[in-house]
């Protein structure tokens, strides 16, 4: 039980970091141009300078929305890890964690609607680049979405033992 315990931290905590990464980083979508390679993330555009994102006024609302949805999946992500750090120590033997699953589920639904906005508005938002792809901060948005889905519910399976 131990092992399983530890193994369930350890996975939240790396999501947690790959949380603050994928929002923190601009490297959502990934193009060339003549200038070189061209990222673009949730706060900036960046080519060999960064500068802010340009979006239309229709778009702006969905950028604002990725946005905070992010950052509320980084807060209920860690406020999820500190729970289970404090049920752990006060819980009795027997108990389940709900509240700990209960929140890193709410962390889930966030990361889940920030990046259905973002694969909806912005994808394609790319015209001033050819070859453009997904970077890797989009793919771990979607790896922490697997994840924190899979530890919510182990933690509402999960006894104190």
């Amino acid at each position: 039980m131990l092992v399983l315990l530890a193994g369930i931290f350890v996975v939240h905590i790396a999501t947690v970091i790959m949380l603050f990464v994928s929002t923190i980083a601009n490297v959502w979508m990934v193009g060339s141009s003549n200038f070189g390679t061209i990222s673009t993330g949730l706060w900036l555009l960046c080519n060999r300078t960064c500068t802010q994102l340009p979006v239309s006024k229709g778009d702006e609302a969905s950028l604002k929305a990725v946005q905070a949805f992010m950052i509320l999946s980084i807060i209920f992500a860690v406020v999820a890890l500190v729970l289970f750090i404090v049920q752990l120590f006060t819980l009795e033997k027997g108990k389940r964690f709900y509240m700990t699953g209960a929140v890193m589920l709410v962390c889930w639904m966030c990361i889940l609607i920030a990046v259905s906005i973002y694969t909806a508005r912005f994808t394609s938002m790319m015209w001033y680049s050819t070859n453009p792809h997904h970077g890797y901060c989009f793919i771990l948005a979607w790896i922490c979405f697997c994840f924190s889905f899979i530890i919510g519910i182990l933690y509402l399976v999960l006894r104190k033992k």
